[in-house]
Protein backbone atom coordinates (compact mmCIF):
# COMPACT_ATOMS: atom_id res chain seq x y z
CA UNK A 1 0.00 0.00 0.00
CA UNK A 2 1.34 3.52 -0.80
CA UNK A 3 0.59 6.86 1.11
CA UNK A 4 -0.90 9.38 -0.05
CA UNK A 5 0.68 12.99 1.70
CA UNK A 6 -0.71 16.40 0.69
CA UNK A 7 0.24 20.07 2.40
CA UNK A 8 -1.58 22.63 4.03
CA UNK A 9 -3.11 24.25 0.93
CA UNK A 10 -5.60 21.93 0.43
CA UNK A 11 -7.92 23.74 2.63
CA UNK A 12 -9.87 20.17 3.50
CA UNK A 13 -10.81 19.57 7.41
CA UNK A 14 -7.97 18.29 9.31
CA UNK A 15 -10.39 15.07 10.29
CA UNK A 16 -11.03 14.23 6.47
CA UNK A 17 -7.52 13.91 6.08
CA UNK A 18 -6.97 12.05 8.90
CA UNK A 19 -9.93 9.95 8.72
CA UNK A 20 -8.55 8.61 5.06
CA UNK A 21 -4.41 8.46 6.36
CA UNK A 22 -3.65 11.39 4.73
CA UNK A 23 -0.72 12.90 5.82
CA UNK A 24 0.35 16.86 5.74
CA UNK A 25 3.35 19.19 5.41
CA UNK A 26 2.30 22.72 6.62
CA UNK A 27 3.14 26.16 5.10
CA UNK A 28 4.07 29.49 7.65
CA UNK A 29 2.74 32.58 8.01
CA UNK A 30 3.73 35.38 9.94
CA UNK A 31 1.21 38.08 10.87
CA UNK A 32 2.63 40.69 13.74
CA UNK A 33 4.92 39.67 15.90
CA UNK A 34 3.54 35.79 15.66
CA UNK A 35 4.74 32.90 13.87
CA UNK A 36 1.89 30.56 12.51
CA UNK A 37 1.75 26.94 11.42
CA UNK A 38 -0.49 26.34 8.58
CA UNK A 39 -1.77 23.24 10.77
CA UNK A 40 -5.65 23.13 9.32
CA UNK A 41 -6.70 25.25 12.44
CA UNK A 42 -5.49 22.35 15.04
CA UNK A 43 -3.00 24.99 17.06
CA UNK A 44 -4.94 28.61 15.90
CA UNK A 45 -8.09 29.93 15.52
CA UNK A 46 -8.85 31.11 11.49
CA UNK A 47 -11.56 33.18 12.33
CA UNK A 48 -9.04 35.39 14.54
CA UNK A 49 -6.63 35.64 11.65
CA UNK A 50 -9.43 36.76 9.49
CA UNK A 51 -10.24 39.74 11.91
CA UNK A 52 -6.40 40.57 11.84
CA UNK A 53 -6.33 40.90 7.97
CA UNK A 54 -10.02 42.29 7.84
CA UNK A 55 -8.34 44.92 9.98
CA UNK A 56 -5.60 45.53 7.87
CA UNK A 57 -3.01 43.43 8.69
CA UNK A 58 -0.65 41.95 5.96
CA UNK A 59 0.92 39.23 6.84
CA UNK A 60 3.92 37.46 5.12
CA UNK A 61 4.21 33.52 4.06
CA UNK A 62 7.16 31.09 4.07
CA UNK A 63 6.75 28.19 1.63
CA UNK A 64 7.94 24.60 2.93
CA UNK A 65 11.70 24.35 2.54
CA UNK A 66 13.92 21.27 1.01
CA UNK A 67 14.93 20.00 4.31
CA UNK A 68 11.24 19.84 5.61
CA UNK A 69 10.44 18.07 2.56
CA UNK A 70 12.89 15.89 3.13
CA UNK A 71 12.44 14.60 6.76
CA UNK A 72 8.69 14.75 5.80
CA UNK A 73 9.31 12.35 3.13
CA UNK A 74 12.05 10.28 4.48
CA UNK A 75 10.27 8.75 7.44
CA UNK A 76 7.86 6.85 4.33
CA UNK A 77 11.35 6.07 2.68
CA UNK A 78 13.04 4.77 5.59
CA UNK A 79 9.81 2.05 6.25
CA UNK A 80 10.04 1.17 2.11
CA UNK A 81 6.56 2.60 1.87
CA UNK A 82 5.73 4.03 -1.61
CA UNK A 83 4.64 7.56 -1.30
CA UNK A 84 2.58 9.83 -3.33
CA UNK A 85 3.13 14.26 -2.41
CA UNK A 86 -0.25 15.57 -3.76
CA UNK A 87 0.82 19.61 -3.93
CA UNK A 88 0.32 23.24 -3.66
CA UNK A 89 0.68 24.53 -7.64
CA UNK A 90 4.14 25.29 -8.70
CA UNK A 91 2.73 28.31 -10.48
CA UNK A 92 1.75 30.18 -7.39
CA UNK A 93 4.54 28.51 -5.44
CA UNK A 94 7.98 27.44 -5.21
CA UNK A 95 7.29 24.87 -2.66
CA UNK A 96 6.55 21.72 -5.77
CA UNK A 97 10.21 22.32 -6.70
CA UNK A 98 11.61 21.99 -3.19
CA UNK A 99 9.44 18.55 -2.82
CA UNK A 100 11.58 17.43 -6.16
CA UNK A 101 14.67 18.40 -4.42
CA UNK A 102 13.80 16.65 -1.63
CA UNK A 103 13.05 13.13 -3.61
CA UNK A 104 16.20 14.30 -5.66
CA UNK A 105 18.18 13.52 -2.55
CA UNK A 106 16.50 11.51 -1.02
CA UNK A 107 17.10 8.93 -3.96
CA UNK A 108 20.96 9.45 -3.80
CA UNK A 109 20.53 7.23 -0.52
CA UNK A 110 17.61 5.30 -0.95
CA UNK A 111 17.56 4.82 -4.74
CA UNK A 112 15.06 1.76 -4.51
CA UNK A 113 12.26 4.53 -3.04
CA UNK A 114 9.26 4.94 -4.68
CA UNK A 115 8.21 8.79 -4.52
CA UNK A 116 5.71 10.72 -6.80
CA UNK A 117 5.39 14.22 -6.92
CA UNK A 118 2.04 15.42 -8.44
CA UNK A 119 2.08 18.96 -8.95
CA UNK A 120 -1.93 19.99 -9.01
CA UNK A 121 -1.44 23.42 -10.72
CA UNK A 122 -4.43 24.13 -7.84
CA UNK A 123 -4.80 26.11 -4.92
CA UNK A 124 -7.12 25.97 -2.16
CA UNK A 125 -10.05 24.14 -2.32
CA UNK A 126 -8.88 22.87 -6.06
CA UNK A 127 -6.17 21.18 -4.39
CA UNK A 128 -8.42 19.47 -2.06
CA UNK A 129 -10.83 18.37 -4.61
CA UNK A 130 -7.23 16.14 -6.32
CA UNK A 131 -6.04 15.05 -2.91
CA UNK A 132 -9.73 13.63 -2.26
CA UNK A 133 -9.45 12.12 -5.80
CA UNK A 134 -6.66 10.70 -4.24
CA UNK A 135 -8.44 8.89 -1.84
CA UNK A 136 -11.05 7.64 -3.52
CA UNK A 137 -8.92 6.13 -6.37
CA UNK A 138 -6.78 4.52 -3.55
CA UNK A 139 -10.17 2.88 -2.06
CA UNK A 140 -10.83 1.76 -5.37
CA UNK A 141 -7.87 -0.21 -5.60
CA UNK A 142 -6.09 1.92 -8.06
CA UNK A 143 -1.88 1.05 -8.03
CA UNK A 144 0.38 4.42 -8.07
CA UNK A 145 1.17 4.34 -11.39
CA UNK A 146 -2.90 4.01 -12.34
CA UNK A 147 -3.42 7.37 -9.68
CA UNK A 148 -0.42 8.82 -11.30
CA UNK A 149 -2.03 8.96 -15.01
CA UNK A 150 -5.14 9.76 -13.76
CA UNK A 151 -3.88 13.14 -12.32
CA UNK A 152 -1.96 13.81 -15.90
CA UNK A 153 -5.07 13.02 -17.89
CA UNK A 154 -7.45 14.89 -15.68
CA UNK A 155 -6.22 17.51 -13.31
CA UNK A 156 -6.67 20.47 -16.04
CA UNK A 157 -10.37 19.33 -16.25
CA UNK A 158 -10.42 21.26 -13.01
CA UNK A 159 -12.43 24.57 -12.72
CA UNK A 160 -11.19 26.81 -10.40
CA UNK A 161 -13.03 30.46 -9.97
CA UNK A 162 -11.89 32.93 -7.21
CA UNK A 163 -13.32 36.59 -6.60
CA UNK A 164 -11.99 38.80 -3.78
CA UNK A 165 -13.20 41.57 -1.58
CA UNK A 166 -10.31 43.72 -1.24
CA UNK A 167 -8.14 44.65 -4.47
CA UNK A 168 -5.09 45.94 -2.06
CA UNK A 169 -4.23 41.99 -1.39
CA UNK A 170 -3.76 41.34 -5.30
CA UNK A 171 -1.57 44.34 -5.16
CA UNK A 172 0.64 43.61 -2.75
CA UNK A 173 0.92 39.92 -4.21
CA UNK A 174 2.24 41.18 -7.60
CA UNK A 175 -1.45 40.43 -9.52
CA UNK A 176 -2.58 43.73 -10.38
CA UNK A 177 -0.75 47.29 -10.38
CA UNK A 178 -1.39 50.03 -7.75
CA UNK A 179 -3.54 52.08 -9.89
CA UNK A 180 -5.73 49.07 -11.33
CA UNK A 181 -6.32 48.23 -7.56
CA UNK A 182 -6.67 52.01 -6.61
CA UNK A 183 -9.19 52.35 -9.49
CA UNK A 184 -10.99 49.35 -8.70
CA UNK A 185 -11.57 49.79 -5.75
CA UNK A 186 -12.98 53.52 -6.23
CA UNK A 187 -15.16 52.30 -8.91
CA UNK A 188 -16.24 48.66 -6.85
CA UNK A 189 -14.75 46.11 -9.36
CA UNK A 190 -15.16 42.92 -8.01
CA UNK A 191 -12.73 40.55 -9.84
CA UNK A 192 -13.32 36.43 -11.13
CA UNK A 193 -10.27 35.22 -10.79
CA UNK A 194 -9.40 31.33 -12.19
CA UNK A 195 -5.77 29.36 -12.55
CA UNK A 196 -4.40 28.97 -15.98
CA UNK A 197 -2.84 25.66 -17.37
CA UNK A 198 0.71 26.53 -15.57
CA UNK A 199 -1.10 26.64 -12.42
CA UNK A 200 -0.94 30.36 -12.21
CA UNK A 201 -3.93 32.95 -10.94
CA UNK A 202 -4.90 34.94 -14.24
CA UNK A 203 -7.85 37.79 -14.44
CA UNK A 204 -10.70 36.91 -15.78
CA UNK A 205 -13.41 39.26 -16.20
CA UNK A 206 -14.46 42.14 -13.74
CA UNK A 207 -17.85 43.28 -12.51
CA UNK A 208 -19.37 46.06 -10.64
CA UNK A 209 -21.25 44.12 -7.44
CA UNK A 210 -19.95 41.58 -4.83
CA UNK A 211 -23.46 39.64 -5.50
CA UNK A 212 -23.07 39.75 -9.24
CA UNK A 213 -19.12 37.88 -8.87
CA UNK A 214 -21.00 35.91 -6.67
CA UNK A 215 -23.45 34.25 -8.83
CA UNK A 216 -20.76 34.29 -11.88
CA UNK A 217 -18.57 31.89 -9.61
CA UNK A 218 -22.07 29.60 -9.07
CA UNK A 219 -22.60 29.71 -12.92
CA UNK A 220 -19.63 28.44 -13.85
CA UNK A 221 -19.32 25.72 -11.68
CA UNK A 222 -23.17 24.61 -12.82
CA UNK A 223 -21.67 24.78 -16.37
CA UNK A 224 -18.46 22.84 -15.29
CA UNK A 225 -20.82 20.10 -13.91
CA UNK A 226 -23.41 19.54 -16.41
CA UNK A 227 -20.94 16.04 -17.34
CA UNK A 228 -21.61 14.36 -13.46
CA UNK A 229 -24.44 16.66 -11.70
CA UNK A 230 -23.78 14.73 -8.62
CA UNK A 231 -19.92 15.13 -8.26
CA UNK A 232 -18.82 16.95 -4.88
CA UNK A 233 -18.05 21.09 -5.13
CA UNK A 234 -15.90 22.84 -2.76
CA UNK A 235 -16.44 26.52 -2.10
CA UNK A 236 -14.00 27.72 0.15
CA UNK A 237 -13.56 31.34 1.38
CA UNK A 238 -11.12 33.65 3.94
CA UNK A 239 -14.50 34.79 6.60
CA UNK A 240 -16.97 35.60 4.12
CA UNK A 241 -19.34 32.50 4.98
CA UNK A 242 -22.56 34.38 4.01
CA UNK A 243 -20.83 35.22 0.28
CA UNK A 244 -20.03 31.28 0.34
CA UNK A 245 -23.53 30.21 1.03
CA UNK A 246 -25.03 32.86 -2.07
CA UNK A 247 -22.99 30.90 -3.99
CA UNK A 248 -24.34 27.54 -2.67
CA UNK A 249 -28.00 28.52 -2.73
CA UNK A 250 -27.28 29.51 -6.50
CA UNK A 251 -25.91 26.20 -7.51
CA UNK A 252 -28.22 24.02 -5.74
CA UNK A 253 -31.14 26.43 -7.19
CA UNK A 254 -30.01 24.69 -10.60
CA UNK A 255 -28.93 21.30 -9.65
CA UNK A 256 -30.67 20.17 -6.57
CA UNK A 257 -28.94 17.49 -5.96
CA UNK A 258 -25.24 19.28 -5.88
CA UNK A 259 -23.22 18.04 -2.88
CA UNK A 260 -21.67 21.59 -1.92
CA UNK A 261 -19.04 21.50 0.77
CA UNK A 262 -17.93 24.98 2.47
CA UNK A 263 -14.20 25.53 4.09
CA UNK A 264 -12.23 28.54 5.28
CA UNK A 265 -8.94 29.28 3.50
CA UNK A 266 -5.71 28.93 4.75
CA UNK A 267 -3.58 31.14 6.23
CA UNK A 268 -1.58 31.35 3.93
CA UNK A 269 -3.38 31.98 0.66
CA UNK A 270 -5.71 34.27 2.88
CA UNK A 271 -2.69 36.21 3.60
CA UNK A 272 -2.88 36.86 -0.40
CA UNK A 273 -6.36 37.47 -0.94
CA UNK A 274 -7.33 39.48 1.73
CA UNK A 275 -10.88 38.65 3.98
CA UNK A 276 -13.66 38.15 1.92
CA UNK A 277 -12.30 35.69 -0.58
CA UNK A 278 -14.96 33.22 -2.34
CA UNK A 279 -14.14 30.66 -4.05
CA UNK A 280 -15.59 27.05 -5.88
CA UNK A 281 -13.91 24.04 -7.43
CA UNK A 282 -15.89 21.24 -9.58
CA UNK A 283 -14.83 19.05 -12.27
CA UNK A 284 -15.94 19.84 -16.33
CA UNK A 285 -15.45 17.82 -18.70
CA UNK A 286 -13.01 18.98 -20.72
CA UNK A 287 -9.50 20.52 -19.66
CA UNK A 288 -9.22 24.24 -19.01
CA UNK A 289 -7.44 26.41 -21.35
Amino acid sequence: MYQILTDSECDLPLATLRDSGVDAIYFHTKIGDQDLVNDLGESYDINDFYQQIQAGAMPTTTQVNVGEYFEFFKKYVEANTPIVYVGFSGGLSGSISSANQAKEMLLESYPQADIRIVDTLAASGGEGQMVLAAIRLQKSGASLDEMVTWFDKNKLRLQQWFTVDNLNYLYHGGRISRTSAALGTLLKVKPILDVDTNGKLRMVSKTRTRKRSLIELADKIVAAMQSDKEQPVIITTSGDYDAAKVVKEHIIKQISQADVQIYPIGMTISSHTGFGCVAAFAMGAEPRD
